[in-house]
C-alpha cells in the first residue's frame, strides 16, 4: 500500500479542518466570545491602540470579545516611559472603549522586571524601592474599582537566569528580592479592595526543563502568598503555545488541578500558537495550528478552575510574532498566522477549533 507523503496527508487534516468546520456551525455563525459564554467560560482578546485607527479590525472586539486585556497602554514603559506625569491617556481611552461596548477590561501588567524604561532602571536602589511604592499607589489608584482583573506581577520567574528559586532578575528583583512580589500585591491592596489580583506567567505549556521549573517556582510562589494572606484570585497562564517544546497534556492537567487546589481561579491569558516549526503551505499551517490549540483547549477546560480563555490580539496581522519577524526582515514572504482571524478579518480553522473546544467542554 502506497502512503501519502507527509504534504499530502497535512492537506488532507486541512481539508478535513475544513469541513469539519462547515458541518460544525451550519447554523448562522456566533461570535466567539457567545459561543465561549453559551458554554461557561469567557473568551476575550489583548488590545492595542491599533483598534482606534483599525475599524474593522475594533469591530471583530466588539462581535467576539466578552473582555478585553490592555496590551501596552498599563505597562509601566507606556505609562512611565519619561520622568514627570504619568501617562493615562492611552489606557484611559481603551477603558473607555470597554465601557461604551459592555466589555470588562483587565489590566496588564502593573509589575515586570522587563520593558522598564532606562530612567527607572539608572536609580539607585533607594530610588527604585520608593518609586515601586508610589507607582503602585498611583496608578492602581486611578483605577481603582474600574477593572475585571489586574495582573499585578508577571513572570516572576525565568531559570534562565540562575538566580535563586528560579525567579527573574530585573530591578525590582535587585530592589527588593523576591519578596517584591509580596510587597506589590499588598501595596495594591491597600488601594484596591474590588480587582481580582492576578499571578500571571508564561512558559508553563512547557513539559522541559524550563517548563517544569516555571510550574515548581509558581506553585511555591502561590502557597507562600496564600499562607501570607496576600490577595491572589487567579493565576493566568499566558497559552503561548509553542510546539517546538514538548508538551504532556496529562502533565499539564495534573498541574492545573495543583493550582486550583490553592483555591484560585485559573485564567488562560495571552493564548496564540507559534507556527515557525510549521510547514510554509498555509493550509497546512493553518490546519497544524488548529490541531494544536484545539488539543490544548481540550486538556485546559476540562478543569473546573479555569474560567476564561484570552487570545492575544485577534487577527495575525497585530500579532506580536508579526511585529517581530517584519523587523527581522520587513521582506519576508512567509509570516505568522498564530491566532483565530488573518490578516482580512476572516476566521481560520484554529477559529472554529476554538468554537468547538468551548462546546466540547460545556458546563451547565
Amino acid at each position: 500500500m502506497k502512503h501519502p507523503s507527509r504534504r499530502q496527508a497535512m492537506a488532507i487534516i486541512a481539508g478535513s479542518v475544513a469541513a469539519s468546520s462547515s458541518r460544525a456551525f451550519s447554523a448562522p455563525l456566533q461570535g466567539l466570545g457567545e459561543i465561549a459564554a453559551a458554554n461557561g467560560f469567557v473568551f476575550g482578546a489583548a488590545a492595542g491602540p491599533v483598534i482606534f485607527n483599525d475599524v474593522p479590525y475594533r469591530d471583530l472586539y466588539t462581535a467576539h470579545a466578552r473582555i478585553v486585556t490592555t496590551d501596552v497602554a498599563m505597562k509601566m514603559g507606556s505609562i512611565a516611559g519619561q520622568p514627570g506625569p504619568k501617562r493615562f491617556d492611552a489606557a484611559d481611552r481603551l477603558l473607555k472603549f470597554c465601557f461604551d461596548n459592555k466589555l470588562p477590561m483587565r489590566g496588564h501588567c502593573l509589575i515586570w522586571n522587563e520593558w522598564v524604561p532606562q530612567w527607572i532602571r539608572s536609580m539607585s536602589t533607594t530610588e527604585r524601592r520608593v518609586f515601586f511604592d508610589g507607582y503602585i499607589d498611583e496608578v492602581v489608584g486611578h483605577y481603582a474599582g474600574q477593572l475585571h482583573s489586574w495582573d499585578i506581577v508577571n513572570e516572576p520567574f525565568w531559570p534562565g537566569h540562575k538566580a535563586p528559586g528560579g525567579y527573574r532578575l530585573g530591578p525590582w528583583y535587585d530592589a527588593f528580592g523576591p519578596g517584591y512580589v509580596r510587597r506589590a500585591y499588598e501595596r495594591a491592596a491597600l488601594v484596591d479592595k474590588k480587582t481580582k489580583f492576578v499571578l500571571n506567567e508564561a512558559q508553563t505549556e512547557r513539559d522541559d526543563d524550563v517548563g517544569l521549573a516555571v510550574r515548581a517556582g509558581l506553585l511555591k510562589l502561590v502557597d507562600e502568598l496564600k499562607d501570607a494572606g496576600v490577595p491572589l484570585h487567579a493565576v493566568g497562564l499566558q497559552g503561548h503555545l509553542q510546539p517546538r517544546y514538548p508538551h504532556d497534556p496529562s502533565r499539564f492537567a495534573d498541574f492545573l488541578h495543583a493550582l486550583a487546589e490553592r483555591k484560585v481561579d485559573i485564567y488562560i491569558t495571552e493564548f496564540d500558537v507559534r507556527d515557525d516549526t510549521f510547514p510554509d503551505d498555509v493550509a497546512t499551517r493553518d490546519a497544524m495550528i488548529a490541531e494544536t490549540g484545539e488539543k490544548f483547549l481540550n486538556t485546559v477546560l476540562k478543569v473546573p478552575a479555569v474560567k476564561m480563555v484570552i487570545a492575544w490580539e485577534l487577527a495575525d496581522n497585530y500579532s506580536f510574532y508579526t511585529d517581530a519577524a517584519k523587523k527581522k526582515d520587513p521582506l519576508a514572504q512567509r509570516l505568522p498566522r498564530p491566532l483565530p482571524f488573518d490578516a482580512q478579518n476572516q476566521k481560520k480553522p484554529l477559529w472554529y477549533a476554538m468554537a468547538r473546544a468551548f462546546q466540547n467542554a460545556k458546563r451547565t
